[in-house]
């Protein structure tokens, strides 16, 4: 069921396997870059924008943990900062990181990245979760947010 799942989104949102390996690849390299010595919880997201750029982000946390950003955040952050609005996905990869330790678990987004995802993007947006390559879950925004709160609740 969940290899079905995929391969509609893949043909119905216009994203190749090829990218999608891509995008998870992109995001294991961000993940590298991970700031947890607090947590040991590594994140490392790739963004898909619309021009085709992909924009990567790891979590960088604090010790006084509010001003930790998530993996998600910070590569919205950076595509926005230069100015780029228009996403089309997100891989997601994240768990604890250990020595010599690869492995991760399916990784979703918190809910304070679900409403930045919200604000720049359609309910049809796609957010990967993955393992590794292979092993991987593809959801839309309109499900991991499904009563969603954004600027168009603020206009006139």
């Amino acid at each position: 069921m969940e290899q079905k799942k995929q391969d509609m989104t893949q043909i119905e949102n216009g994203l190749s396997a090829e990218e999608i390996k891509n995008l998870i690849n992109c995001a294991f390299s961000a993940r590298e870059h991970a700031y947890c010595p607090y947590s040991g919880f590594a994140v490392g997201a790739a963004l898909l924008a619309k021009n085709n750029v992909v924009y990567s982000g790891c979590n960088i946390e604090s010790a006084s943990y509010s001003p930790t950003n998530c993996a998600e955040r910070t590569a919205f952050f950076k595509a926005v900062s230069e100015g780029v609005r228009e996403f089309r996905a997100i891989a997601i990869v994240g768990g604890r990181k250990e020595k010599g330790k690869k492995e991760v678990e399916y990784c979703a987004p918190c809910g304070v990245c679900r409403q930045v995802m919200q604000e720049f993007c359609q309910k049809e947006f796609l957010i990967i979760l993955a393992k590794d390559e292979e092993k991987y879950e593809i959801h839309t925004l309109g499900e991991l947010l499904p009563c969603g709160f954004g600027g168009t609740n603020l206009l006139l």
